[in-house]
């Protein structure tokens, strides 16, 4: 008979009723007694590795060598043998499991970030995490103690890098070491207790033949796409949030030669080119006094200086498209970057208006100028109601009609609305059968092309 089993019968024979006690499966199971045993076996743990950091140093107990990583395993194991003698070995295991989450990684969060069906968690506050699986949206199982266990989690992410949060800074973006993006948001901003999002990227970098296998792509748009980064066209990939706009640069990416110098900027760190000549730069925010921000504008313009064959910019938000377009229309080309927007037209509309938040003064003619000679391809990625991300839509700027910027499709998405067996839309992609200028700036710089990409 297991610990909460036991607990749950000594409370009916006391009282002489039968009472439910509720076990919460999964990562935590806070019954008070199973809570007890824990927090004095995690007393004891901190006790013993701080006196093993006295006597060893630091490096030498919490490094991330797995032979120190098996060394605090047993400091706990010692612990919880003692603390928790009178439970079954398998709930000892499970104990000490949890409290090595606790202390050497992210708590009640590790279970999830090693589940590689989720690809995205949600915590709203300590007892509401919800995860995402194969698109969908899904409550988990997993619990924190208390508001003060979830900002333990975030301080421990943040610090990582170098990055604060507190009531005066109650936001930031961070990243976990395998590159996931996080962003916490606490109170009083938050108004249900600290929260924190993290989307997961994959411990293998998402290839172009993963997306053909999720049919998030046809074999002529790959081979056009890859004819246009090694053919050295600038490139944006436009869509909604969580539609796989930096999954779907990573894929470009890899399209780039291996003698090319990359400088990649992003706000958090998260692309995973495989390239051997990357430079990986990352902006700042501002320190305690308020000083010390380094913007993407700010790394836009030093990556100039720099000698780039290519520029990767994560995502462009703000003044720093001004500063991006120049680089593309000043010999930068094969320049990447992703932008929000519903649709291509949608993102021209708003490639305008980020460039005027650069305080530049300039008419719309003249930006729609600098937009229509930087931009060749935009890729429009979107995720489906059905859950899967597709890219719905590949266009080519041709330039200008009056004040007005011509665009033509090349490949598009089609679905009727109706669903398979298995619960998702049925489509397919099609060339539009027009034949884009830009094949012979591709031909020009001697990769191949097929005319067959673009029959139907």
């Amino acid at each position: 008979m297991g610990l909460l089993d036991r607990i749950e019968k000594q409370r009916n024979s006391q009282s002489g009723e039968k009472k439910t006690v509720e076990i919460v499966k999964g990562q935590s199971s806070y019954v008070d007694e199973y809570r007890e045993i824990k927090d004095k076996a995690h007393k004891g743990i901190i006790e013993a590795i701080n006196k093993k950091i006295a006597e060893n140093g630091q490096s030498n107990i919490l490094s991330a060598d797995q032979g120190q990583n098996d060394a605090v395993r047993q400091v706990i194991a010692d612990i919880v043998e003692i603390e928790a003698d009178s439970v079954t070995r398998s709930e000892r295991a499970k104990i000490a499991g949890e409290l090595y989450d606790e202390v050497m990684g992210y708590g009640p969060l590790e279970i999830l970030l090693n589940d590689e069906s989720v690809s995205e968690i949600m915590v709203n506050g300590p007892n509401q995490v919800y995860v995402e699986r194969s698109g969908k949206l899904e409550l988990s199982d997993v619990l924190f103690k208390d508001n003060e266990h979830v900002m333990n989690i975030i301080d421990r992410i943040v610090s990582s890098i170098g990055r604060h949060i507190d009531e005066a800074s109650p936001m930031v973006d961070a990243r976990l070491l395998d590159g996931s993006r996080v962003n916490a948001i606490i109170p009083p901003l938050s108004l249900i207790g600290p929260v924190i999002t993290i989307r997961k990227f994959s411990k293998k970098p998402m290839t172009a033949q993963d997306l053909l296998r999720f049919n998030s792509i046809s074999s002529k748009m790959v081979s056009f796409l890859e004819a246009c980064v090694r053919g050295k066209l600038n490139i944006i990939v436009s869509g909604g949030t969580g539609s796989g706009k930096t999954t779907l640069l990573n894929v470009l990416s890899a399209f780039i030669p291996e003698t090319d110098r990359i400088v990649t900027i992003e706000d958090a760190a998260e692309l995973q080119l495989r390239q051997r000549h990357v430079i990986t730069l990352e902006s700042r925010p501002s320190n305690l006094e308020g000083k010390g921000q380094i913007t993407i504008r700010d790394l836009v313009k030093n990556a100039l200086r720099m000698r780039p064959d290519r520029i990767v910019v994560g995502e462009v938000r703000s003044g720093e498209t001004l500063d991006m377009l120049q680089a593309m229309n000043t010999g930068h080309d094969g320049s990447l970057t992703t932008a929000h927007a519903n649709n291509p037209r949608d993102l021209l509309s708003r490639l305008e208006t980020m460039v005027l938040m650069a305080g530049m003064d300039l008419p719309i003619k003249a930006i729609r100028e600098q937009v229509s000679s930087a931009i060749d391809i935009i890729v429009q990625q979107s995720r489906m109601r059905d859950g899967t991300r597709k890219i719905i839509n590949i266009s080519e700027v041709i330039g200008m009609e009056g004040d007005i910027i011509t665009m033509q499709e090349i490949f598009l998405y089609e679905s009727d609305g109706q669903m398979d067996a298995n619960g998702k839309f049925k489509g397919q992609f099609k060339p539009t059968g027009v034949r884009p200028k830009c094949i012979e700036k591709i031909k020009n710089s001697g990769i191949g092309t097929n005319d067959e990409w673009f029959r139907d």
